[in-house]
């Protein structure tokens, strides 16, 4: 049965370490004059089964905070405090076309002034996907979710010339000197795994070790899919995405059936064996994905794309970390072993064998404990 009632999504996980409430952005605020439960008769709905319906259309945003379930022991610090989000204001160096700076939406945890650990998810997901790290290496770091650009509760440029590569790096870069930092561990799944070797390609100063799943350098992907067919069979979605406002429309149908296979569906989700995605997992993605014009900006990722490769630049100098799970639908596992001659450094790869695409998801538990091996090695340069 579908959610409409908004009590049922604030339903508390007794089982889970962590727990997600739904709220309008006037709730949250604190202001209830004019809250969702005040709201007067006649007031414009929300339609798509699952939502809240007592939320206007326009006003459909998603509040998430993150906590513990014993309440005066929050897992993830909030930034702003009045409104209770994760949102800082970011200058961007690319404006949008009203000449505006962007507004980038994140997840932190951990105390500042710890080494910074930035994450970057992959489509379609946002900073949820990488809860099971967030909670895992806040102990010894500052662990920063973004909502990539266009992506969530991130301000979404309407022109599809906005999401150029070069301005995805760029995002990275001046989100990670407006966090305070000049350095961090950079982590990167699928898309945000191009983004991260691409940053550290281009700004190798400003990543201690790069780690990535399930992507492989990009010269190795641009390389590798012009001569096997079968790779540019699995990329197809990379063609049909260059089509206008149709892509869109094709995630929307009968109730989002494509984004919520996508993880749960034999061929291309989690396997049995992994760590399936709750009730609770898939109605946040499809809460976020389900608001106006939610998925133009993450597809406008792709629309971009053929304009911005092959690179020019190739090599990687930093410690690399490369995980990958076998059973991805997307990406060839031989992708993998390429990548190693682009990496000028240290390069550890490990291929788990049941594992899907959603990797840190998937298996969360290996995933950490791979990171925590690689983050506490001792690495030089290979000569």
């Amino acid at each position: 049965m579908y959610r409409t009632d908004l009590d049922r999504f604030q339903q508390k996980k007794d089982q889970s370490m962590f727990q997600i409430r739904w709220q309008c952005p006037t709730c949250v605020l604190g202001d209830r004059k004019d809250c969702c439960n005040n709201r007067k008769k006649g007031t414009e709905r929300s339609t798509r089964k699952g939502t809240p319906n007592s939320l206007p259309s326009q006003k459909r945003k998603i509040g998430v905070t993150l906590g513990r379930t014993e309440p005066k022991v929050p897992a993830i610090s909030i930034v702003n405090m009045k409104i209770r989000k994760q949102l800082f204001p970011f200058q961007s160096s690319f404006q949008d076309q009203n000449d505006s700076g962007l507004r980038f939406h994140y997840v932190a945890a951990g105390e500042r002034g710890k080494p910074l650990m930035l994450l970057l998810h992959g489509f379609p997901e946002f900073w949820y996907s990488w809860r099971h790290q967030l909670r895992e290496f806040k102990s010894e770091y500052r662990v920063v979710a973004l909502d990539l650009r266009g992506y969530g509760e991130t301000d979404a440029p309407s022109h599809k010339e906005n999401y150029k590569l070069d301005c995805l790096i760029t995002d990275i870069k001046d989100i990670l000197e407006s966090l305070g930092y000049n350095k961090c561990v950079l982590i990167g799944h699928d898309w945000g795994g191009m983004i991260a070797w691409l940053v550290a390609i281009c700004y190798p100063e400003m990543v201690t070790k790069l780690i990535v799943v399930n992507f492989p350098h990009p010269s190795v992907f641009t390389e590798y899919i012009l001569r096997h067919p079968s790779q540019l069979i699995k990329s197809a979605y990379y063609f049909f995405f260059q089509m206008p406002w149709f892509p869109e429309f094709m995630f929307t149908v009968n109730d989002f059936k494509v984004l919520k296979s996508l993880f749960t569906s034999q061929a291309t989700g989690i396997g049995r064996k992994g760590c399936r995605l709750t009730a609770e997992d898939i109605e946040a993605y499809l809460y976020v994905f389900s608001q106006p014009g939610a998925l133009t900006g993450p597809i406008n990722h792709y629309r971009n794309i053929f304009s911005c490769l092959p690179l020019q630049h190739h090599e990687v100098t930093m410690p690399t970390l490369l995980l990958w799970g076998e059973k991805d639908a997307f990406m060839e596992v031989d992708m993998a072993e390429i990548t190693r001659i682009y990496v000028k450094n240290h390069f550890r790869l490990t291929i788990l064998s049941e594992a899907s695409h959603w990797l840190q998801q998937d298996q969360p538990d290996i995933v950490n404990k791979l990171i925590w091996t690689f983050l506490k090695e001792e690495t030089r340069k290979r000569e």
